[in-house]
């Protein structure tokens, strides 16, 4: 359904670009939940912008393209970057971190679905207003909230709003930045189970970024985690925590709390590096525990490490032993 093929993206500056997608390929399948993870800064928002296409300065596509395909009365439709925008809705929607940075604090929720609907699709107002209605009882939401303004209803309740605005169109592809931030536990439940239900319901592809390891595991069928504006691995998200290859995921799964583990967990050490000067060869390198010299001499490349599960690092052998 997409495919992503060399993408490299950066920020403008007057201090020299900011290299925060770099050459980014994998392909994503129809009817499954693909989740993005990562620390803050590795390049998983901005990666969802450029599947999206949301490219404003002072964000730039260096070079590279994705593809969406998706079926219309049975022929396939195909959108590249530059013209995704005209999928947006009908075929490809978003749902942004926070609700109030798309959601008009000044206009009534109603105006606001009726404004994310093509013109063509919404002649009677009235009728598709009681559609609308429908489809927020569906998921479980009062239709009231249609006449409430956006600093009425709690931030929950905003999060299930876009959720349900990004989705109203049955788009094949629903790509969600990190939906749940600064939410309580109970209310991100909720909003999980709220995607998981749809995306059963209107079987298409689910994008899932967020830096919370366990609600991948929850929630993904396959998973890519990015490092430095990479990706480093990528597979079904059961084998990555059964058994994950590259030194870094193996470091985030193992800081994560478990039922009646009473050992002490420990994080990750360093920092990510900058983004405007990585350091050469693998990112990782000065973080991790199996640096050898040769880590540093050139970039690991994604490769097929177990059939198909992927990695980048220059030290796994095919079957994902380490060298050394």
């Amino acid at each position: 359904m997409l495919k992503i093929d060399s993408v490299s993206a950066s920020y403008k500056t007057i201090d020299g670009n900011v290299l925060a997608v770099d050459d980014v390929s994998f392909e994503i399948n129809s009817d499954e939940i693909f989740g993005i993870a990562g620390e803050s800064g590795s390049g998983k928002s901005t990666l969802l912008k450029v599947l999206y296409d949301i490219i404003q300065f002072p964000l730039e596509v260096d070079h590279g393209s994705v593809t969406l395909t998706v079926e219309k009365d049975g022929q396939p439709l195909r959108f590249t970057t530059g013209d995704i925008r005209s999928a947006w809705w009908k075929h490809i929607s978003y749902v942004p971190q926070a609700a109030m940075s798309v959601l008009n604090p000044i206009m009534r929720i109603k105006r606001q679905f009726l404004d994310s609907i093509p013109k063509a699709e919404r002649r009677d107002e009235a009728e598709t207003l009681k559609r609308v209605a429908g489809y927020l009882t569906e998921l479980e939401l009062s239709p009231d909230i249609l006449n409430a303004f956006p600093f009425q209803l709690s931030g929950g309740m905003r999060q299930r709003v876009i959720i349900a605005l990004a989705t109203f169109m049955g788009p094949s592809l629903v790509l969600a930045d990190e939906p749940t931030t600064a939410l309580d536990v109970v209310v991100q439940r909720g909003i999980l189970m709220m995607l998981m239900r749809l995306q059963k319901q209107l079987r298409n592809t689910l994008v899932f970024v967020s830096h919370d390891m366990g609600v991948h595991y929850q929630l993904t069928n396959r998973m890519g985690i990015m490092y430095a504006g990479m990706i480093v691995e990528l597979g079904r998200t059961a084998e990555l925590f059964e058994r994950p290859l590259h030194p870094y995921t193996e470091m985030l799964i193992g800081a994560l709390p478990r039922v009646g583990d009473k050992s002490q967990k420990k994080g990750i050490p360093g920092a990510p590096p900058s983004l405007r000067h990585p350091p050469p060869g693998c990112r990782f390198a000065p973080r991790c525990p199996r640096t050898q010299p040769s880590c540093t001499e050139s970039v690991p490349k994604l490769r097929e490490i177990q059939p198909g599960h992927f990695a980048a690092c220059h030290l796994l052998r095919e079957g994902g032993d380490f060298d050394g």
